[in-house]
């Protein structure tokens, strides 16, 4: 894409490596690609680097290394990254789509001409991978919804959706942490732990992670 990668400093400790103006999955895999790169060789002075759908943030210690140094250094990974995306573990995810906590099941049907058992054994079938974190903790966006399946997002916003909803919204497909307002469709319920509670590795994914939906009965969700 013209004029990409684009790089620019952001405050007084990190730059932000763009790719694209909006979301394409090319660039996708560029994020992915630089991003495992700074983390298998770290230049001096590297922090974190925050991975989102076109672009990455690329964080480092001002008394250490400064923003042309970390800039170099970018580039220098850039012109050395390999063709492809760096896919992390497939993880499993089990989820209930019976229609007690499914709400949005038969209206997603009806908005795409599909019968809901339909709905469900596409989105069983997606192939889906973690891009990243957002909005809410352990909100792990997740790319490969069928495009069968891409609907925009409701007009409104529902209160207290529950934790473990399993949600959708155009491309993207998420599990909820937290009980709270969504504006996605509602097709389903995961038991799966995302938040797991372990200050070591506090969520169940990474980005770049592949991730496989499992159907289950209801009687395998919490009481």
């Amino acid at each position: 894409m013209t004029g990409f990668p684009r790089i620019r400093a952001l405050a007084e400790r990190a730059i932000l490596v763009e790719f694209a103006d909006r979301p394409d999955e090319t660039a996708g895999d560029r994020v992915a690609r630089l991003d495992a790169a700074l983390a298998a060789a770290p230049f001096p002075g590297f922090t974190e680097a925050v991975p989102a759908y076109v672009s990455l943030l690329v964080g480092f210690d001002p008394l250490v290394t400064d923003h042309a140094a970390a800039e170099a250094a970018v580039r220098a990974h850039l012109a050395k990254s390999a063709e492809g995306r760096p896919d992390g573990p497939e993880r499993e995810v089990p989820a209930c789509y019976d229609a007690a906590v499914a709400p949005d099941l038969a209206e997603v049907a009806a908005r795409t001409g599909l019968a809901p058992e339909t709905v469900v054994r596409l989105h069983l079938a997606g192939s889906y991978r973690v891009v990243m974190y957002g909005f809410a903790p352990g909100y792990a966006y997740l790319a490969g919804v069928p495009e069968a399946l891409h609907l925009p997002r409701k007009p409104a916003a529902l209160r207290d959706v529950p934790a473990g909803s399993v949600l959708i919204a155009g491309p993207q497909c998420l599990v909820s942490t937290l009980t709270m307002p969504t504006g996605w469709w509602i097709i389903g319920r995961s038991p799966a732990r995302i938040l797991t509670g372990d200050p070591r590795r506090p969520f169940l994914f990474d980005p770049g992670d592949r991730v496989r939906f499992r159907r289950i009965a209801a009687a395998e969700l919490p009481a």
